[in-house]
C-alpha cells in the first residue's frame, strides 16, 4: 500500500477472541520498531513516531480492553488513522513524561507553546513542527503532556532524511527547554518507510 493512502479500516481488525491469542506474538514483532521509533529529547520529552502498525496496535488493544462494540470501533479509526503518516511526512506523538505529579505541574507550567517550537532538523533544513489545531494544548500558559505533531517534508529534504552522511535531529527551542537529539542511522531507516 502506498505511504500516501495507508489507513487502518474495520477489515484490518482481528476479532476479539482471534486478537487475543495473537497478541503477545504481535506485540513482541512492533517491538523492535517502536524502540527504534521512540527518540528522547532531554529529560523529559519524548518523540513517539507513528505508522499503520503502531496504529492498527493501538486500536485493536483499545478494542479489547473496552469491548465498546461497532461505535467504539468508529471512534477509534477516527481517533488514530490522523496519526498515521500520508506520504511526505512524519508524523509523532510527543510526551512530556515526569512521574511525580507536583514536578510535572511546575514543569508543563513553564512550557506553555511549546508545540509550536518543536522541530526536525535535516543537515541546515529545519521542519517546524505542525501540532493538532482541534485541541488547544496551552492554557493559562500550562501545556498538556501529549501533542501530536506532523513534519512534512519535501522531496529534497526526504531525500537528505536517507541519506546518511546528512545529520538528522529532532529539537526544541523553547526558552525554557532547549534540547536537540540526534538520530540513529537505523532508527533513520525505519521512519524512512513511512516517506514515499
Amino acid at each position: 500500500m502506498p505511504a500516501s493512502s495507508r489507513q487502518v479500516t474495520a477489515q484490518d481488525i482481528l476479532p476479539h477472541s482471534d486478537y487475543a491469542l495473537q497478541r503477545k506474538a504481535r506485540r513482541a514483532a512492533l517491538l523492535p520498531a517502536k524502540r527504534l521509533r521512540r527518540i528522547a529529547l532531554g529529560p523529559h520529552c519524548t518523540f513517539y513516531f507513528e505508522c499503520y502498525e503502531t496504529m492498527l496496535f493501538q486500536i485493536q488493544e483499545m478494542l479489547l480492553t473496552e469491548k465498546g462494540g461497532p461505535e467504539q470501533l468508529a471512534d477509534e479509526l477516527a481517533a488514530y488513522n490522523p496519526l498515521i503518516p500520508q506520504g511526505r511526512e512524519l508524523v509523532a506523538t510527543v510526551m512530556f513524561e515526569i512521574d511525580d505529579p507536583l514536578r510535572r505541574a511546575t514543569i508543563l507550567g513553564q512550557l506553555g507553546g511549546v508545540e509550536t517550537h518543536l522541530f526536525l532538523q535535516i543537515g541546515e533544513a529545519r521542519v517546524a513542527a505542525a501540532p493538532e489545531t482541534d485541541v488547544e494544548r496551552t492554557r493559562d500558559g500550562k501545556t498538556s503532556a501529549v501533542h501530536f505533531l506532523r513534519l512534512g517534508l519535501t522531496d529534497a529534504q526526504a531525500a537528505a532524511f536517507r541519506d546518511p552522511a546528512v545529520v538528522v535531529m529532532v529539537g526544541c527551542d523553547h526558552p525554557r527547554y532547549g534540547h536537540l537529539a540526534v538520530l540513529a542511522q537505523d532508527t533513520r531507516t525505519e521512519l524512512a518507510k513511512d516517506l514515499d
